[in-house]
């Protein structure tokens, strides 16, 4: 059974930095390709980033530079650093995996989420 547990959200000022994390267990972050989306209030779950098995990244344009996705295999655990956050970032953040290890879309395992909120 697969399970994603993230963690890390919270309230940070504008300009601010989060860490999420997430934990994963019945699915291996070195094996099988892992990712991140966010949903707004009222609106669908938006892509952010994505790692394939092989290291291997796919961000969204707008935040390409400010986030960086990485793993930790000793852990079995999946990040997203977040820094110059907007009030805009302001969503639930999921983390997601795939049976597959080379998708750029992986969306069959999803975690419950965590809160982000950017104050102005």
């Amino acid at each position: 059974q697969v399970q994603l547990v993230e963690s890390g959200g919270g309230l940070v000022q504008a300009g601010g930095s989060l860490r999420l994390s997430c934990a994963a267990s019945g699915i291996t972050v070195s094996r099988n390709a892992m990712g991140w989306y966010r949903q707004a209030p009222g609106k669908q779950r938006d892509f952010l980033v994505a790692i394939t098995n092989d290291g291997k990244t796919s961000y969204l344009a707008t935040v390409k530079g400010r986030f960086t996705i990485s793993r930790d295999f000793a852990k079995n655990t999946l990040y997203l650093q977040m820094n110059g956050l907007k009030p805009e970032d302001t969503a639930v953040y999921y983390c997601a995996g795939a049976n597959d290890g080379s998708t750029f879309s992986p969306r069959d395992y999803w975690g419950q989420g965590t809160q982000v909120t950017v104050s102005s």
